[in-house]
């Protein structure tokens, strides 16, 4: 962590205690972005950029306030504790506002052994065009593709340190290799699309600019001709793309801001069997090369593993200080901060127990029905969990793909759907929600 980044949190630190606050935490955020997007292997745009955020939160008694800027003189600084200060007086008691007790503040701050940065140079932003053709010129050689509707190559590089007036002190830094790519194969009102991308802490990780481009060229022709599937009740595969957002769901439901609305299909729910029993949905924020791991949260508090659901069962809520001292419990060290707003509760890395099938396994024991690919829209009722979302993907005969499918609709209820799900074996485990394949049987499609 760059000595800049901790200075400018104490300096805001110090600023908060001049102007009269009784307690006070900072964040500052440094980040370099580069981007360079290719289309008809002709430059289209390349963006550079490099900035400083901080955000300063202060007390004043039980009252809260937060303020931030991108500006880092001293005079903002001085400006900004005055302001949030005055903001606090104005603002409504909260018991529950506060920050950690000093005894519950991680104590291991050393962030190297997370391997969360690349130590080669940054990218030359004539490279990054290159693969960015490459990708393009992949996507292109695919029988069946019209055109690239767009090809980006990026690289990332972001600082953050967090200081509070309780003596917690500490930052991370990493590092983002990223391509992407976007195919359309067909005309006029027959045209569809599909991506492909990866992205990765170091740049040896991530996957040849060559395969991303070909695997979203497949992806889009595969889709070609698609028509709208019969209306019924069917099995459902959810592809592995798209499966974590149905733990996405399930992760919100169990969130402790959520929880202490009152707003969560999953309320009373603790104990409770949710998720076949033979299925955990794990958190561990010590993944290494994987972006957003962390040894500490937003509040200073230590990270660890958490079992979120065991052999099933709903273990607890995602809680921070706050929503923990709401709901009379401890905090699971799930904070996350940003520099514009306070702390909220919230996961990093999340695992569910993948099964021994391939995918192809579950599409032949389902026979006949929808293997969706992708998802559009959501309309997701936060206190009983129905559940409606557009869908597109592939109809199923005879445990086979028959033809593509779109301007579908699938419905059910979120509880119902978690208590049958059969996981395959495809989960991706370099990325931050590892989840296979999911398939759900009796699931309403509205089509034709």
């Amino acid at each position: 962590m760059t000595q800049s980044l901790a200075d400018l949190t104490h300096r805001l630190i110090d600023a908060a205690k001049a102007a009269g606050a009784d307690a006070a935490d900072a964040v500052a955020v440094a980040g370099t972005s580069v981007s360079i997007d290719v289309r008809n292997s002709v430059l289209e745009e390349a963006q550079r950029a490099e900035g400083t955020d901080i955000g300063l939160r202060v007390f004043v008694g039980n009252r809260s306030a937060n303020v931030s800027a991108s500006d880092t003189s001293d005079r903002t600084i001085e400006e900004m504790a005055q302001r949030a200060v005055v903001m606090a007086g104005a603002a409504p008691e909260d018991p529950n506002a506060g920050l950690a007790d000093p005894a519950q503040l991680a104590s291991d701050l050393d962030v190297s052994r997370l391997d969360l940065v690349d130590a080669s140079p940054e990218p030359d932003p004539a490279w990054l065009e290159d693969q960015a053709r490459e990708a393009e010129a992949a996507a292109m050689s695919v029988e069946g593709v019209t055109q690239a509707q767009s090809t980006t190559a990026a690289y990332g590089r972001r600082q953050v340190h967090l200081a509070a007036t309780n003596g917690f002190s500490g930052g991370y830094e990493s590092t983002a290799h990223t391509l992407s790519s976007v195919a359309i194969a067909g005309t006029g009102t027959g045209m569809e699309r599909d991506y492909d991308y990866d992205s990765r802490i170091h740049l040896s990780d991530r996957r040849s600019a060559a395969d991303i481009g070909r695997v979203a060229g497949e992806r889009t022709v595969e889709r070609h001709g698609a028509r709208r599937p019969k209306t019924g009740t069917y099995p459902v595969v959810f592809d592995e793309r798209i499966a974590s957002s149905l733990i996405g769901h399930l992760l919100s439901a169990s969130n402790g801001a959520s929880v202490a609305r009152g707003s969560s299909w999953l309320l009373g729910k603790v104990g409770e069997r949710i998720l076949p029993d033979d299925i955990d949905l794990i958190e561990n924020p010590h993944r290494p090369r994987v972006a957003g791991s962390r040894l500490f949260d937003g509040e200073g508090l230590p990270t660890s593993e958490r079992r979120i659901i065991e052999h099933g069962v709903l273990t607890g809520w995602t809680l921070d200080l706050s929503t923990a001292r709401k709901l009379d419990l401890k905090s699971t060290a799930s904070a996350s901060r940003g520099t514009s707003g306070p702390p909220s509760p919230s996961v990093t890395h999340v695992a569910l127990t993948q099964g021994t099938q391939s995918r192809a396994d579950l599409l032949r024991d389902m026979g006949t029905g929808l293997l969706i690919t992708s998802m559009i829209g959501s309309t997701i009722n936060p206190n009983t969990g129905d559940y409606s979302r557009g869908a597109s993907g592939f109809w199923v005969e005879n445990g086979e793909i028959a033809y593509p499918v779109n301007e579908c609709t699938v419905a059910g209820n979120l509880l119902d759907m978690l208590g049958r799900i059969v996981p395959a074996n495809d989960a991706r485990t370099h990325l931050s929600r590892v989840v296979p394949s999911l398939m759900v049987d009796g699931m309403t499609l509205a089509g034709e």
